[in-house]
């Protein structure tokens, strides 16, 4: 169990991704913390279900309390949902060839990053992923989180091809590649997440390919 964060971190509005730079001292303590009580609910989702865990319960097993708990995550769906993984994302975009194809940049990103999620901690993406596929709560929270990662992508690919952030054909791609990514993860998780790394890099990589040949079938 991890310590409970000192009081003056507890009065700190919750940053919700760590940053892509060397953080300080203070943001370490801060991250620590959100990966404490997102640890504990884990525990807890695995041991006891979802919707019979109270934040309450969670709180206690992180050695906060509740209202610590509703800084770093302002709901439940919010514990599960939150990550530090939109920022890898962006720099792994925006570090594929300048010369790459817009959508191949952007699919070549999302396999390699969901590769490091994964190795980070296998056990930890297999019980996410099965949660939001099996909790309708955490599928209609989840809309709001993608809308900021697909923002995030939006500002690399704007860089990329010299279009506004907001052009929509950009928000379309993002989008429908997000899409496609969740559909492939669900689609894994519906066959108990069977295979190795590579199975599901390969059907994230299908996945994204309906969209790259342009929608045929």
């Amino acid at each position: 169990m991890a310590p409970a964060p000192a009081e003056a971190d507890d009065d700190t509005a919750a940053d919700p991704c760590a940053p892509p730079a060397r953080p300080g001292l203070r943001e370490r303590k801060k991250i620590r913390t959100r990966q404490a009580i997102r640890r504990a609910a884990y525990r807890l989702f695995e041991e006891q279900g979802y919707d019979t865990t109270p934040v309450d319960r969670i709180a206690e097993e992180a050695d906060v309390s509740p209202s610590t708990v509703f800084r770093y995550f302002p709901t439940k769906e919010d514990i599960v949902l939150t990550d530090e993984y939109d920022p890898l994302l962006e720099e792994a975009l925006r570090q594929r060839p300048a010369g790459e194809p817009p959508v191949a940049a952007l699919r070549e990103a999302l396999c390699s990053s969901l590769t490091g999620i994964y190795r980070a901690d296998a056990e930890e993406t297999m019980l996410r992923i099965r949660l939001i596929r099996e909790v309708p709560a955490l599928r209609g929270r989840m809309s709001e989180h993608s809308a900021d990662t697909a923002w995030l992508l939006r500002r690399s690919l704007a860089e990329r091809t010299g279009r506004a952030e907001d052009d929509l054909e950009l928000r379309i791609v993002t989008s429908a590649m997000l899409a496609a990514l969740t559909e492939a993860l669900y689609s894994w998780a519906d066959t108990g997440m069977a295979g190795t790394l590579e199975d599901l890099r390969a059907l994230v990589t299908r996945a994204l390919g309906v969209l790259e040949r342009g929608l045929t079938l």
